[in-house]
């Protein structure tokens, strides 16, 4: 197996759930790099792009397909010269196992946000229009041999926006099992509801198997509410050697104006229907379920995070 010479350094969290944050306050210390693209999921799925889903096993990380995807570490290190490599796909989530497989020396930050407000923020992805910038920078680190695959995958997806009632994508984000089926019968609410819910649930039994100094848990309510700590620990957890100065200078800026905003966006309904998906998910890692007597006009109220 190739040595990647730079420490690769893997976040995994469900889709809008301030994964992109994360990566780029660490990303702005010294000896820090990652792609030029905001993921790199068409390398992970190299060799398994026909499967429906992102759900992939250990076992499906081949010899041949982890050296393709090594040797993609190994050329960005080199081009970086780095000592940490950092990499965010989402969908990274649904596939724990098949990860570390590939990259058995990563270590791993495992970020979760309250999933109502990941849901807003994922709405608006699965309506988002097209921008040109970002998927040419993302096309650059499609292995050639599946571009003519992708751009007719594309030119679907678009085609279905414009076809759609609701003008969103045919997909979007972390594909789990079923997807397409499921946005279909429930709804998109429905559906970016269980994309946040499978996504955390999957990493979460994934790395109950892990060393705990192969895994580092965060919040993205913590990291917002005081960036220059989590930050100051993800680097001591991960080995990355950067001052209390360097620290605050990246974490300038970052405020947490996003928490809660679910609050003033739901109404009782929209939450009766999403908290038999969510409320599993977010009482497991210490979020108050859904209140069913939410109204959607109490924009003062404090917004819910952890259960007492």
């Amino acid at each position: 197996m190739t040595a990647i010479n730079a420490q690769p350094v893997i976040i995994i969290g469900a889709a809008r759930s301030g994964t992109n944050l994360l990566r780029d306050l660490l990303c702005a210390l010294p000896g820090v790099a990652t792609w030029p693209c905001d993921e790199i999921n068409y390398v992970w799925r190299h060799g398994h792009r026909d499967f429906p889903s992102d759900e992939f096993t250990a076992d499906m990380a081949t010899p041949r397909l982890a050296r393709k995807v090594r040797g993609r570490f190994v050329k960005m290190a080199r081009q970086s010269r780095c000592e940490f490599l950092v990499e965010k796909t989402c969908a990274n989530s649904l596939r724990v196992d098949f990860v570390r497989e590939v990259v058995p020396e990563a270590r791993f930050l495992f970020l979760v946000r309250d999933g109502r407000d990941a849901l807003l923020s994922a709405d608006k992805r699965w309506k988002a229009k097209l921008d040109i910038p970002y998927l040419m920078a993302k096309a650059k680190y499609v292995p050639k041999t599946d571009l003519p695959y992708y751009a007719t995958q594309y030119l679907g997806h678009r085609l279905a926006r414009l076809m759609s009632r609701e003008g969103r994508l045919s997909t979007w984000g972390p594909r789990f099992e079923g997807m397409d089926d499921y946005v279909r019968d429930h709804g998109l609410d429905a559906c970016c509801a269980k994309q946040w819910a499978l996504s955390v649930e999957r990493a979460a039994e994934a790395f109950e198997s892990f060393d705990e100094d192969a895994v580092h848990p965060m919040q993205y309510e913590d990291l917002v509410e005081d960036p220059v700590y989590e930050i100051g620990t993800a680097c001591d957890f991960l080995g990355i050697d950067a001052s209390d100065e360097q620290i605050e200078a990246v974490c300038d800026g970052v405020f947490g104006t996003s928490v809660g905003r679910w609050r003033t966006r739901f109404d009782r309904d929209r939450l009766a229907t999403l908290a038999p998906i969510l409320d599993p998910v977010l009482t497991q890692f210490g979020y108050e379920p859904c209140p069913v007597e939410a109204d959607k006009t109490d924009a003062d109220a404090a917004p819910l995070r952890r259960a007492a």
